[in-house]
């Protein structure tokens, strides 16, 4: 899928060049619908890419009472789709790209979720461990950084939690995953749709598992 912006202009930069033009946008999902305002310079400015579509549709419901993250939330769709779906959950939404934290923070507020906090990735306290994370991740930014961006946050996730990361197959969905092998974690997929692969991926170390 095309990027709508133009390529030396990127969603993860902190501030996009682009010049904005918000639009509003419906996303319906099986379980719920969600207004959205996306704009340019931020992905996915057509509301819901067919990657986050195969992520939301493919995920299990999140742990009731969980702290649950969504890494590089965009306009928030993912991390207000989890807030619905666990509405007793702790949700954390981070992106690099400022005009994305603005863009969240008010679509949260106008689809009735304003518990979520919305921060930019160095503000999230370095303690704080996650049931469950959700990314849609950058492929662009290169193989090596976005290892290490994985790794550093796989990193945080409690003994028993899971992240779901959804890739295009084409973009290197099966090296992504033997890379992550390569760093001690577990990788299943847990399907493939429309050439995007969903994976789960968990810590493989031995006290990671309790039961």
């Amino acid at each position: 899928m095309a990027d709508r912006h133009p390529p030396t202009e990127h969603y993860f930069s902190a501030e996009p060049a682009v010049v904005t033009r918000p639009r509003n946008v419906n996303v319906r999902l099986p379980d719920q619908s969600i207004e959205l305002r996306t704009d340019r310079g931020v992905f996915s400015l057509a509301g819901l890419d067919p990657g986050t579509a195969v992520l939301l549709q493919g995920v299990p419901a999140p742990p009731a009472g969980a702290t649950l993250l969504d890494l590089g939330c965009g306009h928030g769709v993912v991390a207000i789709a989890m807030a619905r779906r666990a509405p007793q959950a702790r949700v954390i939404a981070v992106d690099v790209n400022n005009r994305a934290l603005e863009l969240t923070r008010a679509n949260a507020t106008a689809n009735g979720v304003e518990r979520i906090e919305v921060c930019r990735p160095d503000e999230v306290d370095p303690d704080l461990r996650f049931d469950a994370i959700y990314t849609n991740p950058p492929i662009r930014v290169g193989r090596q950084q976005l290892l290490e961006l994985l790794t550093t946050w796989l990193g945080r996730l409690e003994p028993n939690g899971h992240a779901y990361l959804v890739v295009q197959r084409h973009l290197g969905a099966d090296s992504l995953a033997g890379r992550l092998r390569s760093q001690g974690f577990d990788v299943l997929r847990m399907g493939s749709k429309r050439g995007y692969r969903l994976l789960d991926v968990r810590d493989a170390s031995p006290a990671s598992h309790h039961g």
